[in-house]
């Protein structure tokens, strides 16, 4: 039993990381059927939050270290998508970062936070908090299903 606990974790680590990247991956649907395995609601939440948050930590070293070539090839941005996303980041400020767990927008958003060298802090605090929120309502909602 603790060797399916060990892989359940893993498996759900990898996945919400790979899921926070531009590889179009769901960590929700590893972390529903765990939940409905019985592990522990709680750990499941904290683990897949850890993993998405560093996917997107990945997202924001591209944005802050890699040239702006790199960023736009990466993300298939022409200069005016460019200029547009990086318009909209600045309208909206940081607090739009609670919503890089959003599918499409929430990788380019990363990237662009590290583009714009947000602060860490702030990336990480805003971002780990929209992510877990949604870990803890996904799970809400699978373990309530009657």
């Amino acid at each position: 039993m603790e060797y399916f606990l060990e892989l359940g974790h893993i498996g759900l680590f990898i996945s919400a990381f790979l899921a926070a990247t531009i590889l179009p991956l769901s960590s929700e649907i590893v972390l529903s059927a765990l939940l409905l395995s019985g592990l522990s609601p709680i750990t499941l939440v904290i683990i897949a939050t850890i993993g998405n948050v560093l996917g997107s930590l990945t997202n924001y070293a591209l944005g802050y270290w890699a040239s702006l070539v790199v960023v736009k090839k990466w993300l298939r941005m022409s200069e005016d998508d460019f200029v547009r996303a990086e318009q909209r980041f600045v309208k909206y400020g940081m607090f739009a970062l609670c919503f890089a767990w959003v599918p499409i927008i929430g990788d380019p958003l990363t990237v662009m936070a590290g583009v714009l060298r947000v602060r860490l802090k702030w990336f990480l605090i805003l971002v780990t908090a929209g992510k877990f929120l949604r870990y803890v309502v996904i799970s809400y909602m699978v373990l309530n299903i009657n």
